[in-house]
């Protein structure tokens, strides 16, 4: 059975197969994972969005267009449960919101083998970056500590922090060129504009 056929996988979702609903979790739940990350900076939160959708996506699975892409279905769920869940703690700002929405716009209209190599060229330029910088870099936007953390974690001042995280977007920008600005606000957040696109 090839479930990488869309209609295929919709099908025999339908139809209730579980080794369909495995693949469909095998394929999805890291990349939807990490778009739910994006989305909240909190990997608690972002497991349940992720959940969350693939317990409804299984419970009205009947409902399923095989003319459709599950991959947009689920993205999109994840969007409108990322919504729902901050709506529900009434703290959705505007600006987060647009950002929210240009991020939905990114990953919708860019294909997933396009996004899983610029993520992996993003990743391979930080490799490149100077160790103190790489450090920094890191903490702050992979480990999400605040500055104040990551001064007192490497016993530098937070002007030192702020200054090494300008110079990595800064080096990261310079060799990856504009086109990767977008790849960088996915993968990092809008809490990196303001360096990012100085």
């Amino acid at each position: 059975m090839d479930f990488s056929d869309n209609r295929v996988l919709t099908e025999n979702l339908r139809m209730g197969d579980e080794k369909a609903y495995m693949f469909l979790l095998d394929k999805f739940h890291r990349q939807l994972h990490a778009y739910a990350l994006t989305l909240t900076h909190d990997p608690a939160m972002a497991q349940d969005i992720v959940q969350n959708v693939f317990l409804k996506t299984w419970k009205s699975r009947k409902k399923l267009n095989p003319n459709f892409s599950i991959r947009s279905f689920l993205y999109k769920s994840v969007y409108n449960e990322f919504i729902n869940t901050y709506q529900k703690n009434k703290a959705m700002m505007l600006l987060h919101q647009k950002y929210v929405e240009s991020t939905h716009e990114v990953v919708e209209n860019t294909d997933e083998n396009a996004i899983a190599k610029m993520i992996t060229i993003v990743n391979t330029e930080i490799q490149k970056l100077p160790p103190k910088c790489q450090k920094v870099f890191i903490l702050s936007k992979k480990e999400g500590l605040t500055n104040n953390e990551i001064s007192e974690h490497l016993d530098i001042s937070t002007k030192t922090v702020e200054a090494q995280i300008t110079k990595a977007f800064g080096i990261l920008k310079r060799k990856l060129g504009n086109r990767y600005e977008t790849i960088l606000l996915l993968i990092f957040g809008n809490n990196s504009q303001k360096t990012q696109f100085q």
